[in-house]
């Protein structure tokens, strides 16, 4: 992606919309076209061909559109995604949403994602499975060009839609995976796999080892209730059954239990069953959502790419003669809070491989530990204890960054949304709170809801300014480190070249034949520099990668504290 490159150049938008039949109809360049979906992939491959920088494709769900073309070897260079365009300018504060309303709107109010075991989104004789992108693609456009803010909402769109063919491309090469290397460490954990509906055999043997030391001979430790009650019927007083809980009480009893929650975790979650659903052909495919939560942060639609436990790390292991590159930012949201406030000191900390350190260095903090303390304190709303203290301290150091989250967290008790870097709007809050349902006086109690009710919300308010941004960021990043990995190598299809396979928050993993791993390490690095240059242009924050080059995912080294 490159936004200063696009509005140099004319791009040619042209829109795609199923019609019934198997086909599609194609809108662009001033004319349109019906075409059988089973010469798409050849029509598309062309017009990329001739000139891939020259032409945006427009659909409704790149989850949607995109598969099919990259199982015919066809390689997308952009695309607006309109469900993920419509949802995030009906909550941009910027935009009149007014503009968004027309022929078919209902439908894209309600579209929902596109999974893998849902290819088709919906029933043939549902109008939205024939929504035309076209007309909302004209809307989306006319609402963007009306806003106060349409240079960052049209780069924020552009992030977003490439941010989705970036997560359609993980799905289809997926990361590379070691079934055996899998399975040898289910079995030396569990035993051997068991019939399906039974527990492995050392998960059984650590099950009576918790009846025997519960006293409960019958006792179920996968059942909550049961649990709960073995629990307290031993003396053991407890209100939930969570590890940290257990943890906490500090008795030789549970410690059978807290092995067999970590085991049985493993089981249900990263277990033969999990092999058999999300690998195939040596790969773990999962499926992403784009902009799955309120911030702009993905979540996963299945294979829990966004919980992906060390357990199993081992197992995922480059193809031989190549290498994994990962590469995650040290320190992102206290970067963006510094880039997007404004704030000349706490962006002068930012200057290097730890900003926490930055802070000491500069004279703001005693010890690394209070600079962290603090700073995390503000974007998450600490006001008691050490962290209050240091945010109180703090503030007057970094009036600006400190101020904006502040700022934030007000708007939110005040009930109104609040706003990303590049537009994207917090979800709203509901009025219930500012009136009684019935209409009368509020009474003490309610009063004392809602207040909670107001705080919560400033607290969420507080973070979202920032993760969100943070976001965008990202999103920027992987946009950029796409498309400068497609030109490492300049011919064959996407697997045959560097290319991205995993993705998780502040994270990347690249795919990449051994001798352009070097190679690889540069091009993330100068996204990442090129990703912080077009959201704060006018203030020098750095964003410093921490990157390992390594044979397997377990072996890849993280950032400090």
């Amino acid at each position: 992606m490159s936004a200063r490159g696009a509005s140099v150049c004319r791009v040619a938008r042209i829109s795609l919309s199923r019609l019934p039949g198997e086909r599609a109809l194609v809108v662009g360049d001033g004319s349109e076209h019906e075409i059988a979906l089973s010469d798409l992939p050849a029509f598309v491959r062309a017009r990329e061909a001739d000139d891939p920088d020259g032409q945006r494709w427009v659909w409704d769900d790149t989850a949607r559109w995109y598969p099919p073309l990259l199982a015919a070897g066809v390689r997308v260079e952009r695309c607006h995604d309109l469900r993920l365009g419509h949802r995030l300018l009906l909550r941009a504060p910027a935009v009149d949403t007014s503009l968004l309303v027309g022929e078919q709107s209902e439908h894209w109010d309600v579209l929902g994602p596109s999974t893998p075991s849902d290819p088709v989104l919906f029933a043939a004789d549902d109008v939205s499975e024939h929504l035309r992108a076209d007309l909302e693609d004209a809307r989306q456009l006319a609402a963007v060009a009306a806003s106060p803010e349409k240079a960052r909402l049209s780069l924020l769109l552009a992030a977003e839609s490439a941010g989705a063919l970036a997560a359609a491309e993980m799905t289809y090469a997926g990361v590379p995976w070691r079934v055996d290397v899998h399975e040898r460490l289910l079995s030396d954990q569990l035993g051997p796999r068991p019939p399906r509906g039974t527990r492995p055999v050392r998960l059984e043997a650590l099950a009576d080892d918790v009846r025997s030391a519960l006293g409960a001979p019958g006792l179920n430790p996968d059942s909550r209730p049961e649990l709960l009650a073995a629990l307290r019927r031993a003396g053991l007083e407890v209100t939930d059954t969570r590890a940290s809980t257990l943890r906490a009480l500090d008795d030789h009893r549970t410690a059978p239990l807290l092995r067999y929650k970590q085991l049985a975790h493993l089981f249900s979650t990263n277990g033969w069953t999990w092999i058999d659903q999300w690998v195939s052909d040596g790969r773990f495919r999962p499926s992403y959502q784009p902009a799955g939560s309120a911030t702009g942060r993905w979540s996963s639609n299945g294979g829990g790419a966004l919980s992906f436990p060390a357990q199993v790390r081992p197992a995922a292991v480059a193809d031989d003669g190549w290498t994994l590159v990962v590469a995650d930012v040290a320190q992102l949201e206290p970067r963006v809070l510094a880039g997007m406030s404004g704030d000349p000191a706490l962006a002068r900390s930012a200057r290097g491989t730890d900003l926490y350190q930055g802070m000491v260095d500069d004279g703001a903090v005693a010890s690394r530990s209070e600079a962290k303390l603090g700073l995390l304190g503000a974007m998450y709303g600490a006001t008691s204890g050490q962290s209050g203290r240091m945010v109180a301290g703090l503030t007057r150091r970094y009036p600006r960054a400190f101020g904006l989250v502040e700022e934030a967290a007000r708007a939110g008790e005040r009930g109104q949304v609040v706003r990303t870097l590049l537009g994207r709007g917090s979800p709203g809050l509901t009025d219930a709170w500012d009136h009684d349902p019935e209409g009368s006086q509020v009474s003490a109690d309610r009063q004392a809801v809602l207040d909670r009710q107001r705080r919560a919300y400033g607290r969420f308010t507080r973070n979202f300014v920032v993760q969100g941004t943070g976001a965008e960021w990202a999103l920027c990043w992987i946009a950029d480190l796409r498309n400068r990995l497609w030109r490492l190598r300049g011919t064959g299809p996407l697997t045959t070249r560097p290319h991205l396979v995993f993705f998780l928050h502040d994270e990347v993993v690249v795919h990449t034949p051994a001798d352009l791993a070097e190679a690889v390490v540069e091009q993330a690095r100068e996204a990442a520099t090129n990703a912080a240059g077009l959201l704060f242009r006018d203030l020098t924050v750095d964003f410093p990668l921490n990157v390992s080059v390594v044979r397997s995912y377990a072996e890849a080294g993280k950032p400090g504290p």
